[in-house]
C-alpha cells in the first residue's frame, strides 16, 4: 500500500469506527425497537383484510416521549396495543430492552408486562364501575402478588397523592369523579408497578381543554419523577408538540415522517405532515395561517392505493408517486421521511 493510500485509509477507518460507536450507543439508549410491525384484521365473510398497521418501524429511547400522531383510523392506537400484546400482531418484530416481546408467553409475558403499562383513552370505560378506587389502583399489585393488604393500601394512597387526588377518595366509586379525576385514577393504576414504558393512548382527547393541560403537565412531571418513557398517541398536534421529544406521523397504516418535535413543527418535509400542521389553530387573531385542504377522502385500508399511499390526496404528487412505495429514509440527521419529493431523497425524480 502506498503512502497516499494509507493516508486515505486512516480517515475512512476513523469514520467507520465512529459509525460503529454511534450504532452501539443507539442500541444502549433504545428501550423499544419495532421493525416491520404488521396487524391485519380479517373482514367477515370475505378473504380481504383491513391493513390497520402495515409495516411500521421506529425506536423509543429511554426517558423520552415519542409522540405518534395522525388522523383517526390511521392505526396509531393499534400500534400501541401491539407493543403491549393487547392485540397480537400479524407479524413483525418488537423488542423491549433487547428481548423479543412477540415470542414470550405465560409467566415470561406477565413478568414483562410489569415494565409496560397503558393509559386508556376513555376514563369512563377504562375503570370498573363496581370497584372502589383502592381496588382499581391496587389490582396490578394483586395480580403480580406484590405486598400484603396494608402495603398495597399504602401504595395506593401514595399514588393518589402523586396524581393530585386526596387519598381519602380511595373508598369512592368511579361515578363519583369527574372525567379529569378518573383519568388521574387511570394514571395512578398505570404507575402502580413502577413501569419503564407507558403507552398513553389518546389520554386527554375525552377531556375539556383546560383539564387537558393539567393532565399533560402531570404526565410531564411524573416522567421526571418516575424515570418514565412514553409513547404518547394523539391526534391533537398542539398537545403532542408540548410533551414530545420526537414525533412520528402516521398515515393509513404507515409512518411517513419522524423527527424531533422542534424540527418537525418548524420544518416539516412530508406533504401530509404540512397539511396536518396547517390545521393547528393560531392563538393570535391578527395572524393567519394558510390552510392546506386535502382533496378526497382517506382511502380504505382494505385496498390501499398502489405506490405512495398518500398520492391520491397529495397536492404535490408526481406520476412516479403512484408507482414507487417509499420507505423511511434519513434525509437529515435524525429526520426520516417517506416521500420521493423531499430534497435529499436518493434518486428523487425532478418535478415537471
Amino acid at each position: 500500500m502506498s503512502t497516499n493510500e494509507r493516508m486515505q485509509a486512516v480517515p475512512q477507518a476513523e469514520a467507520a469506527a465512529a459509525r460503529a460507536r454511534d450504532a452501539q450507543d443507539a442500541c444502549v439508549r433504545e428501550l423499544v425497537r419495532v421493525r416491520g410491525l404488521v396487524k391485519h384484521f380479517p373482514v367477515t365473510d370475505s378473504d380481504d383484510v383491513v391493513r390497520a398497521v402495515d409495516g411500521v418501524t421506529f425506536e423509543i429511547f429511554r426517558g423520552e416521549t415519542l409522540g405518534l400522531v395522525g388522523e383517526s383510523g390511521c392505526g396509531k392506537s393499534t400500534v400501541g396495543r401491539c407493543l403491549l400484546r393487547l392485540i397480537e400482531p400479524t407479524r413483525g418484530e418488537v423488542r423491549f430492552e433487547g428481548e423479543d416481546v412477540l415470542t414470550l408467553s405465560g409467566g415470561e409475558l406477565r413478568r414483562l408486562r410489569r415494565e409496560m403499562q397503558i393509559i386508556f383513552q376513555d376514563p369512563y370505560a377504562s375503570l370498573n364501575p363496581r370497584m372502589k378506587v383502592r381496588d382499581i389502583v391496587a389490582e396490578p399489585l394483586v395480580i403480580h402478588r406484590i405486598g400484603d393488604r396494608g402495603e398495597r393500601r399504602e401504595r395506593v394512597a401514595d399514588l393518589l397523592r402523586k396524581v393530585g387526588l386526596d387519598p381519602d377518595y380511595m373508598n369512592r366509586y368511579p361515578h363519583e369523579f369527574s372525567g379529569g379525576q378518573r383519568q388521574r385514577i387511570g394514571i395512578a393504576r398505570a404507575l402502580a408497578l413502577n413501569p419503564k414504558l407507558v403507552v398513553a393512548d389518546e389520554p386527554v382527547s375525552a377531556l375539556d381543554v383546560s383539564v387537558q393541560a393539567q393532565v399533560v403537565n402531570l404526565l410531564a412531571d411524573l416522567q421526571g419523577e418516575f424515570n418514565l418513557t412514553y409513547l404518547f398517541i394523539s391526534h391533537g398536534l398542539a398537545v403532542v408538540e408540548h410533551i414530545s421529544d420526537r414525533v412520528a406521523v402516521m398515515y393509513l397504516g404507515r409512518i411517513v415522517e419522524v423527527a424531533t418535535a422542534e424540527e418537525l413543527y418548524t420544518n416539516p418535509l412530508h406533504p401530509y405532515t404540512r397539511a396536518l400542521l396547517s390545521a393547528i389553530p393560531v392563538p393570535d387573531p391578527t395572524r393567519k395561517r394558510e390552510r392546506i385542504v386535502l382533496k378526497g377522502d382517506v382511502p380504505t385500508p382494505i385496498r390501499p392505493p398502489a405506490g405512495c399511499r398518500f398520492h391520491t390526496r397529495c397536492p404535490e404528487a408526481l406520476p412516479e408517486c403512484s408507482q414507487i412505495d417509499p420507505d423511511l429514509r434519513e434525509v437529515r440527521p435524525g429526520h426520516t421521511v417517506a416521500c420521493i419529493r423531499v430534497p435529499g431523497w436518493p434518486e428523487a425524480p425532478t418535478a415537471a
